[in-house]
């Protein structure tokens, strides 16, 4: 209690000077990652450059181009370094902004350290694996052969380049914090579980508009890959308040019979999936 009260007891002053502490270590942080990146840049663009590159491989024609010297040096020399070292400096990062917060917390709260800086870093770079195996390879594919039926060969220049990659990597792991704001929002109490899911309907709206602004193109195919596992994280989000909230009721989540409604589910829609694939019927119905 002595505790709580000196941490109300604060002064405004000296809240500054805490978040200012953070931030440098932050920054200093940040920077020992920059310059171990800076060393790999040549290795970090030959990995950022990989979807370009299997994707005019498909294509059978094109390639990434450079405009001018001092853009080859920027793009390769410092931004990808700099974009490397955001996501894998996010653990330190995280840690950092946690550690802001948690003198304004309870004791029973800050052990949630951990698993906040876990989930955090771990839903970032998620989304950033995302991003760059499954949603930017087949959109930059998809953009990159919309003219071939005419003969068009398509060149990209790096910056071009970048700045698309870019945009995709970090939209697409921003996203993937969506689970961690609407926990944020059940523990202040600002929503409610029953709240979310009574409104999932304009949730999913939204997930579908912002999907539109960070996908490469605006077929349907592409931004259902983008929107999907959104609306699924807004779900496990939502699942992640309510174990908080019956947590705060002293109550239990069923866990063992949730595994075995949801281990009998998976074995019923596998059985359905091998009786269609082996009679050769149409699914869902088994109707030849």
């Amino acid at each position: 209690m002595d505790q709580e009260d000196s941490l109300l007891r604060m002064s405004f002053l000296e809240h500054l000077e805490e978040l200012r502490s953070r931030l440098i270590r932050a920054l200093v942080g940040f920077g020992v990652v920059f310059l171990a990146c800076l060393a790999f840049s040549d290795k970090l663009w030959l990995i950022v450059q990989a979807p370009a590159v299997e994707a005019f491989r498909k294509l059978g024609t094109g390639g990434l181009v450079g405009i001018n010297a001092m853009e080859q040096f920027e793009i390769i020399w410092m931004w990808t370094p700099l974009v490397a070292s955001l996501f894998l400096g996010s653990p330190w990062i995280v840690y950092q902004i946690w550690a802001f917060i948690a003198p304004g917390l309870y004791q029973r709260e800050r052990k949630w350290a951990i698993p906040f800086v876990l989930t955090t870093a771990g839903l970032f770079l998620l989304g950033g694996l995302f991003a760059y195996f499954l949603a930017f390879r087949y959109g930059l594919t998809f953009l990159l052969g919309i003219g071939k039926f005419a003969g068009i060969t398509t060149t990209l220049s790096i910056d071009s380049y970048f700045d698309l990659f870019v945009d995709v990597m970090l939209g697409v792991s921003m996203m993937f914090e969506l689970p961690v704001v609407i926990f944020f929002l059940v523990l202040l109490r600002i929503a409610t579980p029953k709240f979310l899911l009574e409104h999932s309907r304009y949730a999913i709206l939204a997930i579908i508009i912002i999907a539109s602004f960070i996908t490469p193109t605006t077929d349907v195919v592409n931004m259902s890959l983008f929107a999907v596992p959104m609306c699924l994280l807004f779900f496990v989000g939502v699942f992640a308040g309510y174990l908080l909230f019956l947590h705060r009721e002293r109550r239990r989540f069923p866990w063992l019979r949730a595994a075995a409604w949801t281990i009998a589910a998976l074995l019923f829609v596998g059985a359905i999936a091998w009786a269609a694939q082996k009679y050769h019927a149409a699914w869902p119905f088994l109707i030849r």
